[in-house]
């Protein structure tokens, strides 16, 4: 995901997967088949995601419990608006994109068009 470094990334697809917002601990633990990592590492991803507004997070006890400030889609659709407000010519680059879409892709956005379109 955009802005995001390798672990920021592990940790945000462990709350994106899960229904319920996570400790440290929890996450940590999901996290540990694939990476040998320190708690104290973890609550720090965390506390960076917090800065960062990818995650919000509530007191629980003594400890917080995370979960993400945006929906995986919303978070990938935002991380497109800022690349295509960072560019020259973001009518280019939609082209560009149009042109190597899949058929399924296509047919969403012609659906979400035709949608948009619609509204009063």
């Amino acid at each position: 995901m955009n802005g995001l470094g390798r672990l920021e990334a592990a940790v945000m697809d462990v709350l994106w997967d899960s229904a319920e917002p996570l400790r440290v601990r929890d996450v940590l633990e999901r996290l540990a088949p694939q990476r040998r990592l320190a708690y104290t590492t973890v609550m720090t991803v965390l506390e960076n995601l917090h800065r960062k507004e990818w995650v919000v997070r509530e007191r629980d006890g003594r400890a917080y419990r995370y979960e993400p400030a945006a929906t995986r889609d919303e978070a990938a659709a935002q991380a497109m608006r800022r690349v295509l407000d960072a560019i020259g010519d973001p009518e280019n680059a939609l082209l560009h994109f149009a042109r190597s879409a899949s058929d399924r892709e296509v047919a969403a956005l012609r659906k979400a068009l035709d949608r948009r379109r619609r509204r009063p």
